[in-house]
């Protein structure tokens, strides 16, 4: 009986561990039109591509990816925006996070992704 636990426990453990590398593959990241984004996204994409002026202090600071959720990239290839939340009282979790890109300037790379959720999930913006 003992060992039974213990392999369940080993196979349940395996089974989340599994499950979590299964969610985080960056190659399942979806895609969503940018029309189909509310207007403040819109509106921080143009001042990203504009080079702002921005709100907050920490948009346009490196994005580190820890969460893995997003291509590896080099430290430092990554930006983040805040997307500003109607009635929030702080950045809230809305965020465009931008990548260098082939042109190595976010304000023309091409190469964004929007999470509403403060990184556990992201879509990449589809202009």
């Amino acid at each position: 009986m003992k060992r039974l636990l213990i392999v369940l426990i080993v196979f349940g453990a395996l089974w989340v561990f599994a499950g979590a590398a299964l969610a985080r593959d960056p190659a399942a990241i979806g895609d969503i039109p940018l029309a189909a984004l509310p207007r403040e996204v819109h509106a921080t994409l143009a001042l990203i591509k504009a080079g702002g002026p921005f709100a907050h202090a920490r948009d346009g600071s490196v994005f580190g990816n820890r969460e893995q959720i997003l291509p590896a990239r080099q430290r430092g290839y990554y930006r983040e925006y805040t997307v500003p939340t109607r009635g929030a009282r702080d950045r809230g979790a809305r965020r465009i996070v931008a990548g260098a890109g082939t042109t190595g300037d976010v304000r023309s790379s091409g190469e964004y992704y929007y999470t509403e959720d403060h990184y556990n999930s992201f879509r990449r913006i589809r202009e």
